[in-house]
């Protein structure tokens, strides 16, 4: 493959598609619908045309000669190629969409970004023309008419194939960001019409492996103000947003009719409506600008694509994680998935913190990571303090008292599996994962889902007590009891291994006496100690201190 090199100041920017990764700055949407959303606001060419052609892009969906198309342009298009975005946009005798101006006010509230538009739309038609599973059978039966008109052609008589076919191109080059859709007058707009919007939004989403939680969906109503047809549909139209995660609702309130017919805005009103629809998106899009991506070329946007990262290299989240100590769920290594975790479905359904497919969210008690399915699982790496037997515990949350999980320490299952106690996804309780014997070093730490479905808020290891026999896991050494005391060097120790104290004193009676007083501010009262005495490097005593308040 040939790769062009395009020189930005001082830098070179590869353009070879092998190497080079969407412009994160060229923000591309959707529109789709019948007539409103192809355009009927009167076309006024020194306002509508050039003045945004720096910033606002559109591919095309169709091909038409400049002689051909409204609004007196010069401008000849060709399906699949690039251009400044003009109306008409959706068919050559169509005039002003929405679309029009919901780009010009993306383009004025984003500074340094590029809008460009995806226009496929039909007048008179019902949403099942854009259902790519019931299209054929809908321009072979009730939108016979209108396959006789010739609209449809210009999509090769397949609007939802031709959304895919545009969408695919433009992913290449920069990022889907939305929909804008403005459909409903020929349709009711009960549970069934809105079940069919979502499909037609979710069949592209799905095929464009792109995440619902990312690309919101933002619908119009209806016109609803003087003579009109359809304004009882608006209702309808609202409960859209019980079906979407994102979902913005552009208002018709207070905006005119053309004053020819019941279903269509005049141009005021048209433009309002893509202001509308500009307002609801800024609500639910990642605003973020990437200052060290190149200009968007308006020539051959596939020039400006930006060069890809490398590959997130496989490994712990910031540091390996201690153990003793908490394994939090969400700080899961990275490395993408397959590597760091597998994932049964697509998407960060609770949309926290990460960008992977682990689910993460967060109740009112902190970050987890929920909708845990059986088969899915997640690697960290982690750092056992010393070699002894630790006791685990999970704090966890579900309904069904059989969703869990197990551990695997280098391939190897520790402890015993922890199942949610059953009192539902608000109601977080610590369950024991019995025990396990761990060696000092640096370790891999699976945890595979066992049973849907378990929320996870950590996974913690703590060393077991150490008995009064003087055979203690924290310290995994045999020590000599009766030995005298005659060294001067002690050192203070946690129930968890940890030295909090180390200091001079003249026997073993006098570092206790020294401990229980709190020697140092590491030294808490109601707290467990092992003082312990050396003798160049090696434990000669150790004594069992417990620090009451006086």
């Amino acid at each position: 493959m040939a790769c062009i090199r395009k020189i930005l100041g001082l830098a070179a920017i590869s353009a070879c598609a092998a190497f080079a990764a969407p412009n994160p700055n060229f923000h591309i949407y959707i529109a789709y619908g019948q007539s409103n959303m192809a355009g009927n606001g009167d076309i006024v060419p020194s306002e509508d045309q050039d003045q945004y052609k720096d910033k606002f892009l559109m591919l095309a969906s169709h091909n038409a000669n400049a002689s051909q198309r409204s609004g007196k342009t010069n401008q000849s298009i060709k399906t699949g190629e690039w251009y400044t975005a003009i109306p008409p946009m959706f068919h050559a005798f169509e005039n002003l969409s929405p679309a029009d101006y919901f780009g010009r006010a993306m383009v004025d509230s984003l500074p340094g970004v590029t809008v460009g538009i995806i226009p496929v739309a039909i007048g008179a038609v019902s949403i099942r023309a854009f259902d790519k599973d019931q299209y054929e059978s809908y321009f072979k039966g009730d939108g016979k008419d209108i396959m006789n008109w010739g609209w449809p052609k210009d999509y090769d008589n397949n609007p939802p194939g031709r959304i895919l076919e545009l969408a695919k191109k433009a992913k290449e080059v920069g990022v889907i960001k939305g929909f804008i859709f403005h459909q409903g007058e020929s349709d009711g707009t009960d549970a069934n019409w809105r079940k069919t919007v979502y499909k037609t939004y979710k069949d592209i989403i799905d095929a464009l492996d792109l995440d619902e939680n990312e690309v919101p969906f933002v619908a119009g109503e209806l016109l609803q103000e003087g003579n009109n047809c359809c304004s009882s549909k608006n209702g309808g139209i609202a409960q859209l947003k019980n079906n979407f995660n994102k979902f913005g609702l552009a208002s018709s309130k207070g905006l005119q009719g053309n004053g020819k017919d019941p279903y269509h805005f005049g141009r005021a009103g048209v433009i309002e409506l893509g202001k509308r629809y500009c307002s609801e998106m800024l609500k639910l899009i990642d605003k973020t600008i990437d200052p060290d991506a190149p200009p968007v070329n308006l020539v051959d946007p596939s020039q400006s694509t930006v060069p890809d990262e490398p590959p997130e290299e496989y490994g712990p989240y910031t540091d390996p994680i201690a153990i003793p100590g908490k394994v939090e769920a969400e700080n899961y290594n990275k490395g993408g998935a397959g590597k760091a975790y597998n994932d049964l479905n697509k998407g960060n359904e609770g949309g926290k913190l990460r960008k992977d497919d682990v689910d993460i969210y967060q109740p009112n008690m902190g970050i987890v990571v929920g909708y845990n399915q059986k088969g899915e699982w997640l690697k960290y790496t982690v750092n056992v303090a010393a070699d002894g037997e630790y006791e685990i515990s999970a704090n966890v949350a579900g309904e069904n008292s059989t969703g869990g999980f197990v551990l695997y320490m280098d391939d190897q299952q520790i402890g015993t599996e922890m199942v949610n106690t059953g009192k539902g996804f608000e109601t977080f309780e610590v369950v024991s994962g019995g025990t396990a014997t761990l060696k000092a070093g640096e370790h891999e730490l699976k945890l595979e889902i066992t049973n849907d479905w378990v929320d996870i808020d950590y996974v913690e290891f703590k060393a077991k007590s150490a008995s009064d026999s003087g055979k203690t896991a924290i310290f995994a050494q045999k020590l000599d009891m009766g030995m005298t005391e005659a060294e001067s060097s002690f050192s203070v120790f946690d129930l968890q291994g940890h030295q909090v104290a180390s200091f001079k004193a003249k026997n073993m009676a006098e570092a206790v006496d020294m401990t229980r007083k709190g020697v140092t501010q590491n030294i808490v009262l109601g707290g467990v100690y092992f003082v312990v005495s050396k003798k160049k490097g090696k434990q000669l005593q150790m004594q069992k201190v417990v620090v009451y308040e006086n």
